[in-house]
């Protein structure tokens, strides 16, 4: 049996607040769902909507991974902030993957640590 997740990759060296850091999240969640086959998200909401939310130290870490993805043709979403509260407009916050099958998300983020 094959199963799907969702990852989402968070930069921790923007010290989000919670709420922020959530809204963040969330719009990596949904953009990333939307550009996934409609096959494969059907699957993953029948298994559980199985998501990770991992961390970054940088900018050029999260461009690294998203490069890695884009790559291996999986679907993402690359989020940038508004900039309405207190984040510069444009700064890149988060990296939605998937959903995909694990063992696909896992080559990428695997060495990734949880948020």
């Amino acid at each position: 049996m094959k199963y799907y997740k969702q990852c989402i990759v968070v930069r921790s060296d923007l010290k989000l607040s919670k709420g922020k850091l959530a809204a963040q999240v969330a719009h990596a969640s949904l953009s990333a769902f939307l550009n996934a086959n409609i096959l494969v998200r059907r699957k993953w909401l029948k298994c559980g909507q199985k998501k990770v939310i991992l961390k970054v130290s940088s900018l050029d870490e999260l461009i690294d991974i998203e490069k890695k993805v884009s790559k291996s043709k999986l679907p993402y979403s690359l989020i940038k902030d508004a900039g309405l509260t207190h984040i510069p407009p444009g700064t890149i916050t988060t990296l939605g993957i998937g959903p995909e099958r694990e063992d696909r998300i896992d080559g990428i983020t695997g060495h990734l640590k949880m948020l």
